[in-house]
């Protein structure tokens, strides 16, 4: 990079200002535009798709620049932050009319990927935490906010994996950190696209509650990522809540890839919110609701108290339909409290956020009246608690106009008679304006000219403009000359100056009385900003309560029990989401049961026939049961699960540069090492990424493994057929498969599950639906007939002049009355043989049973009698 050298004082001013904010976008005020020079705007005007420009073409040094419109900053700063730059604000400091020499400057805000404040309409619903984490003795402090709604938590973490998986899962853009952390931690944070910020130290001059933390960890944490925020917004941070301690083991548990697995926020595919789960839970009515809906499904309760409480006010809303539909009109007119309250706190509240403020309080009394006449002490008690901050309403009632402008430097904000001196600027101002239209009619009479018109710009003030075609018509000595334009003349005359002065001053006087006026109501009502915050936390529960039960009543949810004990059973369970997709009633129901004594559901069947659906719909019941949501089925008695673990679906890890199969190992090893009894485990397909016998071999192992030590309650779907063996070997497995039919030939999807393991895989059935050529099917089916003829003895490949058979593929091996050559070349022992003749006297024995006559304790010891006589 060349060395930049001074030139003229701005940009002396410039570069200083630059030295400071290295990392930065420096955006620099000068007049009605914010500039950028030198590689930032080389690098700005690429990114922001401007023209770049230079200054001082003519000099030695040509300064590339470029720039955008002051008012449409807010806009350019939203591009580079989404692209995970920072950008720095300076600003002018004094009015450029009255400086002497050059314009005081400075930097008024730094803008990071973590610390927006004004979001999107369709970010509205969405959290922006910014994090900060310290380190001390192989342990990390984690705190987060969220600077737009001043929600502040905190919590400690025991090693890299669970930090970085809490990073993910918070989404956090950026990370703060304190000069000297260790850089091996920092990379994996990078990896995965989080902007690592660095202080050199931390600010103790500031007053902040940490009296609900107590950990020093944690306090450092904290203390590190207020004094970036103080550093970064240079302005009052008074919203921000005193941070709050949270356990990640206080909720149900769940990775980043879990979360991703089950599709709870971002559809695989699409990687949008539509079918999501959370897609199919939010018809809550305000931004605040949506935020903490996902709070909610990222974290869902372990508590039965607290999660018997939601589901009570989840039927109460169902038992109150009327009040119910009441409550959502008012909810609607609800704005977002939060970040109504952060932006009034911040300074950057205007007059169109009051009225909004307005709005929203003057429906929580009518809010209050719909839901205590609901006859609920639970419901009472949550309603009870809202504080209709009355007084924040008057006043903004009684200041501000209804229809405020978004500037609070042009005047029009305040309302009439809300302040004496206001009101007499505001009538000089309106009369003179008055005096101006007479005086036009007066002028426009009095010399005939009657497209005569009086105006008025900021450089001459009122004038008296008249078309060229006129000027002969304007009386001498009427009118003092001031301007002449190309099609027409302009006149003042003592008397329009002196009016004009007037009315000026009036309007100076206002505009500067308003602003003033318009703090003091902003003051005031930051003030109350912790009332406003509290508001916003009860409706926004109660708002996420009354979606569960719109849900439910919506899709026939019933309300799941929970029991202590190591047993499931869901009865008729449907995938929430795909009946949604679905929406013809189309969707087949399943049951899922767990009892006392089984550890292990083997799930069998063919390639799409469900398995999958089968196994994330349990997983979907329960984090919705524990959310405190009523659930898809026809009952549901459920237990508390502690975590849920996922391997499912085949992706592999870029990043890290893991293979598939290395990525799956890692996540089966982790539920492995961290499941508990109380955990539920879905196992998609495990050891397919590897050779069939070791991935058979693994397969079995982690199963026997989960019998033997975890006891977790595990759904393992799978297509080595052979292990469907183990129910009879392991006490805590037990067989299922997902059921399909052959009609003429073609595979049929039934999509219910059934005791005891599939016939067989259909593999080359799901083929031919994908389409696969008639060669390759025919080929494929008399591979699969003699592999299963012959066990394991390779097939020899097609020669390369022999063509591959064209009929149409049987799909299954033809059946034929074995020859007498046969049954020789068969034989593979001797007639006489002693354990050919015990096989023949068990299957003779076998044939003369009345098998549909025998009890289940007779064939039983049938078993045991022919097991002990072969061998």
């Amino acid at each position: 990079m060349p060395q930049k050298t001074k030139g003229t004082p701005m940009m002396e001013q410039y570069l200083d200002m630059k030295k400071e904010y290295p990392d930065a976008f420096l955006l620099y005020r000068v007049g009605d535009f914010y500039e950028m020079f030198y590689d930032d705007a080389v690098k700005g005007s690429q990114i922001l798709e401007l023209t770049l420009t230079s200054r001082n073409k003519k000099a030695d040094e040509s300064i590339p620049m470029c720039g955008v419109p002051h008012h449409a900053i807010q806009s350019y700063i939203d591009i580079l932050v989404d692209k995970g730059y920072k950008v720095a604000i300076c600003d002018q400091l004094e009015n450029p009319k009255e400086a002497v020499g050059m314009v005081k400057r400075g930097i008024t805000r730094i803008v990071t990927p973590g610390t927006i404040m004004d979001e999107s309409a369709n970010q509205a619903t969405e959290n922006n935490y910014i994090t900060g984490i310290s380190y001390a003795k192989n342990r990390f402090g984690l705190s987060y906010a969220d600077l737009s709604t001043g929600e502040v938590k905190v919590t400690s973490i025991n090693n890299m994996t669970d930090l970085i998986n809490e990073l993910q899962n918070l989404n956090t853009k950026e990370t703060v950190v304190l000069e000297g952390f260790p850089q091996k931690y920092l990379d994996p944070m990078k990896r995965i696209g989080i902007l690592v910020s660095t202080i050199e130290e931390l600010d103790d001059n500031f007053t902040y509650d940490f009296s609900k933390v107590v950990e020093e960890l944690q306090v450092s944490s904290v203390k590190t990522l207020i004094s970036y925020l103080i550093q970064t917004q240079m302005r009052s941070l008074d919203h921000l809540k005193a941070a709050e301690t949270y356990q990640t083991t206080a909720y149900l548990r769940m990775d980043h890839n879990a979360q991703s697995n089950l599709e709870l926020f971002k559809n695989i595919r699409t990687n949008k919110k539509s079918g999501t789960l959370l897609w199919l839970l939010d018809s809550t009515q305000t931004a605040m609701g949506g935020r903490l809906l996902k709070q909610w499904l990222s974290r869902p309760l372990l508590d039965e108290k607290n999660l018997k409480s939601r589901q009570h006010i989840v039927q109460v809303f169902l038992d109150n339909y009327f009040q119910r539909s009441s409550f959502q009109d008012y909810l609607t007119k609800v704005y977002d409290l939060e970040r109504l309250s952060g932006r009034v706190a911040y300074g950057t509240v205007n007059g169109r956020d009051l009225i909004q403020l307005k709005t929203s309080l003057e429906q929580v009394p009518k809010i209050k009246e719909i839901l205590l006449d609901i006859s609920d002490d639970e419901l009472s008690a949550y309603v009870n608690n809202i504080d209709e901050c009355q007084d924040v309403y008057e006043l903004i009632d009684k200041a501000i106009v209804d229809d405020a402008p978004i500037s609070i430097t042009g005047g029009g904000l305040i309302k009439d008679g809300y302040n004496p001196q206001l009101d007499q600027y505001n009538d000089a101002t309106k009369n003179g304006k008055k005096w101006i239209a007479e005086l036009q009619a007066q002028e426009q009479e009095v010399t005939g000219i009657n497209n005569l018109k009086i105006g008025y710009n900021k450089v001459f003030g009122y004038y008296i403009e008249v078309t060229r075609s006129n000027v002969d018509k304007v009386p001498e000595g009427r009118y003092e000359r001031k301007q002449t334009l190309t099609n027409a003349e302009r006149y003042i005359t003592p008397e329009l100056k002196e009016k004009e002065t007037l009315i000026l001053e009036a309007q100076e006087k206002s505009q500067v009385l308003e602003y003033h006026l318009f703090d003091e109501v902003r003051k005031t009502i930051k003030e109350q900003i912790s009332r406003l915050q509290s508001l916003a936390n009860i409706l926004s529960r109660l708002d996420v309560l009354q979606s569960f039960a719109v849900v439910s009543e919506t899709y026939h949810y019933v309300k799941p029990t929970f029991v202590s004990k190591h047993e499931l059973k869901v009865v008729n369970g449907r995938h929430p989401v795909v009946e949604k997709v679905l929406s013809n009633n189309s969707y087949i129901p399943n049951d899922v049961t767990f009892d006392n004594s089984t550890d292990v559901l083997l799930i069998t069947g063919p390639n799409m026939s469900g398995k999958s659906t089968y196994m994330r719909q349990l997983a979907l019941t329960v984090i919705m049961a524990q959310m405190g949501c009523f659930v898809p089925a026809e009952s549901a008695k459920l237990p508390v699960f502690d975590h849920i673990f996922t391997r499912i679906g085949a992706a592999d890890d870029l990043i890290s540069g893991d293979s598939t199969f290395m990525v799956e190992m890692r996540e089966a090893n982790d539920a492995l090492k961290n499941a508990t009894d109380n955990s539920l485990i879905i196992f998609d397909e495990i050891g397919r990424g590897t050779a069939t016998y070791d991935g058979m071999a693994l397969a079995q192992a982690i199963i026997e493994y989960i019998d033997k030590n975890v006891h977790a309650m595990t759904m393992f779907s799978t297509h080595y057929h052979e292990l469907t063996d183990l129910e009879g070997q392991l006490s805590g497995v037990k067989n299922v498969h997902v059921d399909a039919s052959e009609e003429n030939g073609t595979l049929v999807f039934l999509h219910k599950v059934l005791p005891g393991p599939a016939d067989k895989s259909y593999g080359i059935h799901v083929a031919k639906l994908a389409g696969l050529p008639d060669q390759v099917l025919t080929r494929a089916d008399f591979i699969l007939s003699n592999l299963e003829a012959e066990g394991t003895e390779k097939i020899q490949p097609v020669k390369d002049d022999e063509p591959m058979a064209v009929s149409e593929p049987k799909l299954e091996p033809e059946v034929k009355a074995p020859t007498k050559s046969d049954e020789e070349q068969l034989s593979l022992f001797p007639e006489d043989d002693p354990e050919v003749l015990k096989a023949k006297e068990v299957a003779e024995e076998l044939q003369k049973q009345d098998l549909m006559n025998v009890t289940p304790i007779d064939a039983i010891n049938l078993l045991y009698k022919w097991k002990q006589q072969l061998n």
